[in-house]
């Protein structure tokens, strides 16, 4: 008998990307996997990636959907594509948190805050979580790290530290991830994302390798981005560990991650002080008092002159095109 089924089109959201081809969520609750259509490939547009609402034609006698259209984003992650240093990366959309993850006996302080400058940029709600608890030397320890962590974030960042058998710390993880809203997790491989969402969904979501006992250090295991929904609360994005992390229109993220420095900088005698030798600066005053270490500064500067390098890098390619 010959198959008679028209061809639909629906609106869906991207909760899997295995391979490059995304699996969306439709609204009638079904799931299906897609590929872009050739219009969206052949204009350059943007790929879908993880999170987002898209429009889905889905043909009668075809075995996968066609992407035509991708809704605007209404907040995105986003960093310098590692392979065009004049191109931008979306690594996830439409998400309310982000949530940094790094382990807390092994705080990597130079990569949290680029971290928290990708998280800021985005406009979403940040917190911390400082995984692998349970191998911390002691709770003071753990606690002083954390404490640590808090004052680089701000006070509008929530940090936790969490072990997996410690039930009340799953739980102040699990409230910043509230139901009807979708948080990112991001971090390096082995900082234990996999580990922490098997535990707040209760089930093997997600792969895990086993963990070294001399250091504490697990291997890569996530080769996936997914949406995962957590019982009693709201959906979780884990993606693969994400090793470079080049800023891409970071200003915002720069302010937000080193407000103190901001407010810092207002004090100073010259607009355009760029905290170095100039009479009259507040932030080097800060510096030699004792109140803002020369450390933090210094990775300030770095992070404003990488993203000002980025910025000229892309305005550059662009003229070039223009001359073509």
């Amino acid at each position: 008998m010959a198959d008679v089924r028209a061809e639909a089109r629906m609106t869906g959201r991207v909760v899997k990307l295995d391979r490059g081809l995304p699996e969306l969520a439709l609204e009638d609750g079904s799931h299906l996997r897609c590929e872009h259509a050739t219009e969206l490939v052949k204009t350059g547009e943007h790929r879908a990636v993880i999170g987002d609402m898209a429009c889905v034609r889905i043909p009668a006698s075809h075995e996968v959907g066609v992407i035509e259209r991708i809704l605007p984003r209404r907040t995105q992650l986003v960093r310098k594509d590692p392979t065009d240093r004049t191109m931008a990366q979306v690594l996830a959309a439409n998400f309310d948190t982000v949530i940094v993850a790094q382990p807390v006996s092994e705080v990597n302080l130079r990569r949290l805050q680029r971290e928290l400058v990708l998280a800021f940029e985005t406009g979403a709600q940040v917190a911390v979580v400082l995984t692998k608890g349970d191998l911390a030397a002691d709770d003071a320890v753990a606690e002083r790290m954390r404490q640590r962590v808090q004052e680089m974030a701000g006070a509008q960042v929530a940090v936790v530290v969490m072990a997996a058998d410690d039930a009340a710390s799953v739980e102040a993880v699990r409230h910043l991830v509230p139901a009807g809203t979708t948080a990112v997790l991001i971090g390096r491989s082995g900082v234990g994302k996999s580990t922490l969402i098997n535990v707040l969904v209760g089930t093997e979501a997600r792969r895990t390798a086993h963990v070294r006992q001399t250091d504490g250090k697990g291997r890569h295991t996530t080769v996936n981005r997914a949406i995962i929904s957590i019982p009693g609360g709201g959906d979780i994005v884990d993606m693969p560990g994400v090793r470079g992390l080049g800023l891409w229109d970071a200003d915002a993220g720069i302010d937000a991650a080193f407000a103190d420095i901001e407010r810092m900088a207002e004090q100073c005698r010259f607009r355009d002080c760029k905290h170095q030798r100039e009479p009259g600066c507040a932030v080097r005053a800060a510096v030699e008092s004792g109140e803002l270490s020369a450390e933090r500064l210094e990775a300030y500067q770095q992070l404003r002159q990488e993203t000002a390098a980025t910025r000229q890098r892309r305005e550059q390619a662009a003229w070039k095109r223009r001359r073509r």
